[in-house]
């Protein structure tokens, strides 16, 4: 929608055509109480939005709120998105989108902190005492029956790094087959590292919906992909 004039984007978002998505990498304890002052100030102004609220909007093309939605999203699948994030939004009442790289919650713990080194994932000092620092399958679980669990990769690539069909399975379907077998529900969405958009690469594109899911996750915007 970039060819739209301003007045033209002011009245878009006044008629409630933009969601507010606010992204999220590491959540350490330490940086807890920040979460919940900026988290509670964005209820205040906004509605949070869960899947089932995103998939009638795409069914009917109205919300059910009147107030503006946001979404906060918390990248790569950190324990900390568990232990802090997680409870943070169920003290607020909102829900959570968990962008997950299933190949850091897979890494044994005395590697995660090489895996997250080695493919863009930022640590923090307090977490370096070699202790688990990827969710665990469990906790992944239990976060998808009050949360939203999706994939971010498998290995926190992105779509220049994915060439092969080998590639296209692991850092594609295969995140989803895992993560649907673990929660019982099908992950409805999948994102890219760099967010790329849906359009960037017709292969990588028809890989994702030959995976079965229903939104892509970019920079810019939400995909909602044909069904």
């Amino acid at each position: 929608m970039s060819d739209l004039t301003w007045p033209a984007h002011r009245d878009a978002f006044a008629a409630g055509r933009y969601l507010r998505l606010v992204n999220y990498h590491n959540t350490p304890a330490s940086g807890r109480l920040a979460l919940h002052r900026e988290l509670s100030a964005y209820r205040e102004a906004f509605v949070g939005i869960d899947l089932a609220e995103l998939d009638h909007f795409y069914a009917t093309g109205t919300w059910t709120s009147q107030e503006p939605g946001f979404l906060p999203v918390f990248y790569e699948g950190y324990r900390n998105s568990y232990d802090v994030a997680g409870q943070v939004c169920d003290e607020l009442g909102i829900t959570g989108w968990f962008a997950v790289c299933t190949g850091f919650v897979d890494c044994p713990v005395a590697e995660q902190e090489l895996f997250a080194r080695s493919h863009w994932i930022g640590l923090v000092d307090e977490e370096m005492h070699g202790e688990r620092i990827a969710m665990t399958w469990d906790e992944i679980a239990e976060l998808s029956t009050r949360h939203v669990v999706y994939p971010h990769t498998a290995s926190h690539d992105g779509i220049a790094d994915v060439v092969s069909d080998e590639d296209l399975d692991r850092e594609i379907a295969e995140p989803k087959r895992r993560m649907d077998a673990v929660t019982g529900q099908s992950a409805p969405a999948f994102v890219w590292l760099h967010g790329s958009p849906w359009g960037a690469s017709p292969r990588h594109d028809a890989a994702i919906v030959a995976a079965g899911y229903r939104y892509l996750f970019s920079n810019t915007m939400i995909h909602r992909i044909a069904d």
